[in-house]
């Protein structure tokens, strides 16, 4: 799928996940890899500053193996494939 297919996808969901004030956590990285491996494409809101936010998205994406798709602010938007959906 491409890149503007997800980022039209991703326009009516709602974060599945949010980073609180304590950061990117392990539990936090694990929530975020089982909303991966059930929904492929979701939504993640982090209430961090601009730099911690740019670093933890990236962080999340290096440990989960995810495509970032769209960062807009707050939002980012995350996709990886289940390779066990048709």
């Amino acid at each position: 799928m491409q890149r503007k297919e997800l980022r039209a996808k991703a326009h009516k969901l709602d974060p599945v996940v949010i980073i609180g004030t304590k950061g990117l956590t392990e539990a936090v990285l694990a929530e975020v890899d089982r909303a991966l491996t059930a929904h492929e494409l979701i939504k993640i809101k982090a209430s961090l500053e601009r730099d911690e936010r740019k670093l933890a998205f990236r962080e999340i994406c290096e440990r989960t193996g995810a495509e970032p798709i769209q960062q807009v602010g707050k939002v980012c938007v995350l996709y990886r494939k289940n390779p066990e959906k048709p």
